[in-house]
């Protein structure tokens, strides 16, 4: 189990039960873990996968613990500690700024507004994928040695980033104030864009993690893709000001494109995001997260002979 400050305490190759089980589960509860016990080894897919979930469901107070675990011990050596998550977009920001309207003179107006709410939104996509990709490997000795379902890991760096994704929107709010960017009831949708984010990013996050135990090149190819990605999303530029004929083409095939103009849409318009790019981009997420998990599955089986 682990303990108060996240680390894990084990007696020999005991199981690592959730938090949950130490009282009597009643009611329908108890008939959720019922059906997982039953069915963990069904002859039915589909009831063997429900059974996981089920089981993957106790176990949200280990993912809690991870996810503080992960946002101490990225602060803990540092002298401003979270405050970074606040300066690191703010800096960038700057930045870009004085690249786009200083050197390169862009027209987009509000600029800061802009780039910022491209920058939180890609830095949550980057950090969220690349960081997963060794959640599996980083922990071999716990998955070796502790049986909880290996869908935690991946799980708990994407849920870390999100959480590190909502305290920088302080300073973004901050800006939307200081250059007087008026805000819409459309702003009730945030949480629907986020949820689309972050479903996507989590597909994405167990299939890179399942696929890097196997491939340990993952990590390095990624770290390539992920900045030729970068520049292939409109985070600092207008899709229709640069490729106004295939601006359609590009939004569809990459979802991020699309995730970004939704926020933009809602933060820096104060309008209504296009709802069937954002459906699409929702349909592509969720797909995502089927055949990620689908994936990461299939290769955790494998996990005691690749660790």
């Amino acid at each position: 189990m682990p303990d108060s400050t996240g680390h894990f305490i084990t007696t020999g190759e005991a199981p690592l039960h959730p938090q949950q089980t130490l009282q009597p589960p009643t009611g329908l509860l108890a008939r959720a873990e019922a059906f997982a016990v039953d069915n963990a080894h069904s002859p039915s897919l589909v009831r063997r996968e429900a059974a996981h979930l089920i089981e993957l469901g106790q176990y949200l107070e280990l993912i809690r613990n991870l996810v503080a675990r992960d946002l101490k011990v990225r602060y803990r050596d540092s002298v401003l500690g979270f405050l970074w998550c606040l300066l690191n977009p703010l800096m960038m920001m700057v930045v870009f700024t004085i690249v786009f309207t200083i050197l390169m003179r862009s027209g987009i107006p509000n600029f800061p507004v802009f780039i910022l709410v491209g920058i939180l939104a890609w830095n949550l996509h980057a950090t969220a994928v690349t960081g997963a990709i060794d959640s599996v490997i980083g922990n071999a000795t716990l998955v070796m040695k502790v049986y909880f379902p290996r869908e935690v890991l991946p799980i708990s760096i994407v849920l870390s980033n999100t959480v590190n994704y909502l305290l920088a929107l302080i300073v973004l709010f901050a800006m939307i104030a200081i250059y007087g960017i008026p805000l819409s009831t459309t702003l009730l949708l945030l949480p629907v864009i986020l949820i689309v984010q972050v479903v996507f990013a989590l597909g994405l996050a167990l299939f890179l993690s399942g696929l890097a135990v196997t491939f340990r090149d993952v990590k390095i190819i990624m770290e390539a893709v992920i900045l030729a990605w970068f520049f292939l999303t409109p985070v600092f530029y207008r899709i229709e000001d640069l490729f106004p004929t295939y601006a359609r083409i590009m939004y569809i095939l990459n979802p991020m494109a699309s995730i970004i103009s939704a926020y933009r849409d809602v933060l820096y318009h104060g309008g209504m995001p296009a709802l069937d790019f954002l459906g699409r981009t929702f349909v592509t997420s969720l797909a995502m997260l089927v055949f990620g998990y689908a994936f990461f599955r299939r290769a955790s089986r494998r996990f005691g002979e690749e660790l």
